[in-house]
């Protein structure tokens, strides 16, 4: 790992100082918020609020700006573009590279490169992205975790020579376009795929072929919810895999689950899923937690977290499945969420859900196509987490001089 350098195993020219020797530390400030006149003054501002605007190279804009009297009157600093920050709050451990001069708030940490004779900006953020575990490991706390100040004075950085470092940075920063290239691929395939949903789900678009009105049923109409189904189950002691919340992501059971045994067929028990059934997670609902059941899921038993779905004779089971994240549902949902700490819909209201139906050939035929969609997305995905393992593996050998890379003579 980046983070156990083996000083004595550094290549020749490497050195390994600590991160204060090299550049300028600083940290930031809030201006008083009681005075209007400190912000919206046109000084970007890089506050808890960007953090999804970090991790991802530059950092181009900011929530929230403040002005010139807001920087005069505390002690924010404004830093130079190309400066490195980093937040060691919450997001803690995700960094960013300054396009242009901004402050930042308390909660984060700014390191000033030189750039042109000992530290190249791009080098460092990389060398932070590699560290990043580790900064999640350092930070403490109960409601916030944070990390002191006193850490980042002892912070330690294997330095190779200025020309090797701008390689190094300009090889990462390619891996860094294409994984940039892939989500923006997928962020445009999802959309393509929504707005597809939205047509082919209400019957603004047909299909070739097919005609008729489409019915607005209830769910009780088209699936069976929560059927038992241990007929056959004698034992008094079940053994099943089980399937909690956790385990399910975009869509899909994601985790090899481990067998519970439970005694006399609790109601959880009753729950045995069958290849084709669609889990609906009723706790904190959210798009990530519906999944279809494969051949391989069959046996397995749900959580109560969830209502298990049926469908019935004259109905598709992937129509259903795509219908869970049409706009349409989402609102229905959205709308029979009660409960603010936990909130959750009630199981008996999922039967009343309502769904849009054609008859059954062309929901096969709507669900083919969204099944393309979905698996171009998933291809992608794999694509995505593909790339970001290899730059990863080759970030630990180039940012520890296990690999070297060329560098054209001055």
């Amino acid at each position: 790992m980046v983070r156990d350098i083996n000083e004595s195993a550094l290549p020749a020219g490497w050195r390994f100082l600590l991160l204060d020797e090299v550049t300028k530390r600083g940290s930031g400030h809030t201006p008083n918020k009681d005075h209007p006149e400190y912000w919206n003054g046109g000084v970007k501002w890089i506050s808890l609020s960007d953090s999804s605007a970090l991790d991802k190279g530059y950092i181009f804009k900011t929530d929230k700006e403040i002005s010139t009297e807001g920087i005069k009157n505390s002690s924010a600093v404004v830093h130079p573009a190309e400066t490195v920050v980093l937040s060691r709050d919450a997001g803690v451990g995700k960094s960013a590279v300054m396009k242009e001069p901004m402050a930042v708030s308390q909660h984060f940490i700014a390191w000033r490169c030189d750039n042109d004779k000992v530290l190249n900006s791009w080098f460092l953020y990389n060398w932070l992205q590699a560290l990043k575990p580790e900064f999640e490991r350092q930070a403490v706390g109960s409601t916030i975790k944070t990390i002191g100040l006193p850490y980042f004075k002892k912070l330690k950085i294997a330095l190779p020579p200025l020309p090797e470092q701008t390689k190094i940075a300009q090889i990462l920063s390619t891996w860094d376009k294409a994984i940039a290239t892939t989500e923006k691929l997928i962020g445009n395939s999802q959309q393509q795929k929504k707005a597809l949903m939205q047509s082919l789900l209400t019957g603004k678009k047909r299909l070739p072929g097919f005609e008729g009105e489409f019915k607005y049923l209830n769910f009780s109409d088209v699936v069976g919810i929560d059927q038992q189904n241990l007929k056959n189950k004698t034992a008094d002691d079940f053994s099943f895999k089980y399937i909690s919340l956790t385990d399910v992501k975009f869509g899909a059971i994601e985790k090899s689950l481990e067998y519970i045994s439970f005694k006399n067929a609790p109601s959880r028990a009753r729950r045995i899923l069958k290849e084709g059934d669609i889990l609906l997670a009723t706790v904190r609902p959210n798009l990530q937690g519906f999944a279809r059941v494969k051949k391989e899921h069959s046996e397995m038993i749900a959580s109560t977290g969830f209502s298990v779905l049926s469908p019935k004779k004259a109905f598709c089971s992937d129509y259903i499945f795509h219908y869970l994240y049409s706009d349409n549902l989402t609102a229905q949902i959205d709308s029979l969420v009660v409960g603010s700490n936990y909130p959750a819909i009630n199981s008996s209201d999922v039967a009343n859900l309502k769904i849009f139906c054609p008859e059954y050939n062309e929901q096969v035929e709507i669900a083919k196509v969204l099944n393309n969609c979905l698996d171009t997305i998933e291809n992608m995905q794999k694509k995505l987490a593909f790339l970001k393992q290899e730059k990863a593996a080759l970030m630990q050998q180039l940012l520890t001089g296990k690999r070297r890379v060329k560098v054209e003579a001055a």
